[in-house]
């Protein structure tokens, strides 16, 4: 019985400690000539067994939240946008190829051959639209929240129930990384 604690134990916190090991890194917020733009990438998301899963076929699934509001002093603040975008990666054993969609891009499949190749997309997100420039007002402050998670891996009903203890190594998500500007 204390082998099943310790056990748990160990798993348990090994599976938070990598969950906050994930963050939002490279943060750019820019425009174009008609809309505000956002671009981003996620470090620390794949651990060796989320690796090894996907290697052996799991449909795995990014979920990237972003908000933009408007930032307001004595009121509470505005949300002008909220956006939710998925990027999902599966491994085609007999192509021996990794594609990925995302739907920032209208789920335009991305072949690539190499793991390191397929990650660096997954956990990359470039040119989202979040504004159109002229929804947003000279001199006034905005703020942008990023948020990325993993989707939570379903299985097939009975295999659920003998790895439902496992799944929870798989799951992360990042905290809110939060950006302020004026525009």
């Amino acid at each position: 019985m204390v082998w099943i604690f310790t056990l748990c134990t160990c798993l348990f916190a090994s599976g938070i400690a990598w969950g906050k090991d994930a963050r939002i890194t490279d943060v750019i917020i820019t425009n174009t000539a008609d809309d505000l733009v956002l671009c981003f990438r996620v470090e620390g998301c794949f651990t060796e067994e989320l690796q090894q899963a996907i290697v052996n076929g799991v449909p795995t699934t990014f979920t990237f939240l972003a908000s933009l509001d408007r930032v307001r002093r004595f009121w509470r603040d505005k949300n002008l946008d909220s956006l939710e975008i998925h990027h999902t990666i599966k491994y085609n054993n007999l192509k021996n190829e990794f594609v990925i969609t995302r739907s920032e891009d209208n789920d335009r499949r991305i072949a690539v051959s190499s793991l390191s190749e397929a990650k660096s997309i997954m956990a990359k997100v470039e040119n989202l639209k979040i504004a159109e420039l002229e929804s947003l007002e000279k001199d006034h402050r905005y703020q942008v929240r990023i948020k990325a998670e993993l989707s939570k891996i379903t299985l097939p009903f009975y295999l659920h129930y003998v790895f439902r203890f496992f799944l929870f190594l798989w799951d992360f998500e990042t905290d809110w990384y939060t950006m302020n500007f004026t525009y």
